[in-house]
């Protein structure tokens, strides 16, 4: 038995989706490329401070 159906007798009812219905914004492939372009930079600094780190 779950435990919020142990103190409440009932299943928790939460919304699996918390978007507001109508309210979302598509967004365009100059977003996209900004976003990947920044992961790959993230990616790239993980990976350069990762190699300076000294093996025990």
């Amino acid at each position: 038995m779950a435990p919020f159906d142990a103190l409440y007798g009932r299943r928790c009812r939460t919304p699996l989706c918390w978007f507001e219905t109508g309210g979302s914004v598509m967004l365009g492939p100059e977003i996209v490329q900004q976003t990947t372009e920044k992961i790959k930079m993230i990616r790239e600094k993980m990976r350069a401070s990762q190699s300076r780190q000294k093996s025990y």
